[in-house]
């Protein structure tokens, strides 16, 4: 009998779970031995991380805040994905939504049960608009969206920037480089977590549904899967491209709207704080279902949160980052390895239509 190497072009979720936790375990052991090799004590530095994160409440209010613009960032880079598209620039819509809900908090005076709508609204609006260059450039004239909503990203970071030290700046204390508090904001559900946390796993149900069981989201994936024979069936590819790239930018928006407005409270640059590129990172864990963004968001919050807890202890910002993205590297191994299995073959098998 000989064992040959199968390919599988498509696994259970069930088996990709298992090697990814295969994954995750042996990119711990080998942080674990390189911290030993160093002088830490990885069982200490273990322990450190488990009470700070899910071992107490500010732990898990902290996992909840991250969640939140990650659910909405992945989603975002997940949507359009299922239409053969890749958005890069969530993190630019980000800034953008946070400009918008910004500009509305500041300068519109109301209850709070009136602007706050209105600010994300706005915020949506102003994601939308930021990816709508992209959009018709991509649907009309075929040009690579990656470059475009990439190049987009530094442009909405510097834009945030000037208008939180700039026209925006707060003047009244001029402490920071920021604008003033808001003087509204989403309400709290439980300690420091707003009401952007279920909202976001409300809207990431409410895609995966809509994607899932609908006409419309029956057309966006035959026209990411077979462009052609979606036209020849009649579906309008362009109008599904288009409605997916500003759904996809008003996702990534209501990110911006929900940190500026819930978590920050105050315009001001770096907000984004990497969301849009880490959501990529979801997405990708994600394979394609916006149900999964959910649970790869809450392990890439956990890797984020782990990661500033060890700073604490005096491990750089570096090796933070090697140990991050170790895990992040083992997982994307695990998944590939995922879909290959040995097979044992008979000799007659083997040898079929060789030569007498």
């Amino acid at each position: 009998m000989a064992r040959i190497v199968q390919r599988l072009p498509s696994v259970s979720p069930g088996r990709v779970l298992a090697w990814r936790a295969g994954a995750v375990i042996a990119a711990l052991l080998l942080t674990t031995l390189f911290l030993a090799l160093s002088g830490r004590d990885p069982a200490l530095l273990a322990e450190l991380v488990v009470r700070s994160t899910v071992g107490s409440r500010f732990g898990l209010e902290d996992l909840a805040l991250f969640m939140t613009p990650l659910v909405l960032t992945g989603a975002a880079v997940t949507v359009t994905g299922r239409i053969g598209i890749w958005n890069i620039g969530a993190e630019g819509q980000f800034y953008a939504g946070a400009i918008g809900a910004a500009g509305i908090g500041l300068f519109v005076h109301g209850p709070a049960l009136l602007v706050l709508p209105l600010m994300t609204v706005c915020g949506v609006l102003c994601g939308m608009a930021w990816i709508l260059v992209p959009t018709l450039a991509r649907a009309y004239a075929g040009v690579n969206e990656i470059i475009t909503t990439l190049l987009l990203n530094f442009v909405a970071a510097l834009l945030t920037s000037y208008l939180a030290v700039g026209p925006w700046h707060d003047r009244v204390t001029g402490a920071l480089a920021s604008t003033a508090r808001l003087p509204v904001a989403i309400p709290d559900l439980w300690g420091v977590v707003h009401w952007g946390f279920p909202l976001a796993l409300a809207v990431a149900a409410a895609l995966a549904a809509t994607l899932d069981r609908t006409r419309w989201g029956y057309e966006v994936r035959i026209s990411g899967a077979n462009p052609e024979a979606a036209r020849y069936a009649g579906i309008p590819v362009r109008a599904r491209i288009v409605a997916v790239m500003l759904l996809s930018g008003a996702l990534a928006a209501l990110a911006g709207v929900s940190e500026v407005a819930g978590t920050v409270h105050r315009l001001q640059g770096g907000i984004a704080n990497n969301f849009g590129y880490f959501g990529i990172v979801v997405a990708v864990l994600a394979r394609g279902s916006c149900l999964n963004v959910l649970p790869a968001a809450l392990l890439m919050a956990f890797i984020l949160d782990s990661g500033i807890v060890l700073q604490t202890q005096q491990l750089t910002a570096s090796t933070v980052l090697a140990i991050t993205g170790l895990v992040l590297f083992m997982i994307a191994i695990g998944d590939e390895l995922a879909h290959y299995r040995p097979v044992s073959t008979s000799p007659l098998s083997t040898n079929k239509g060789a030569a007498p």
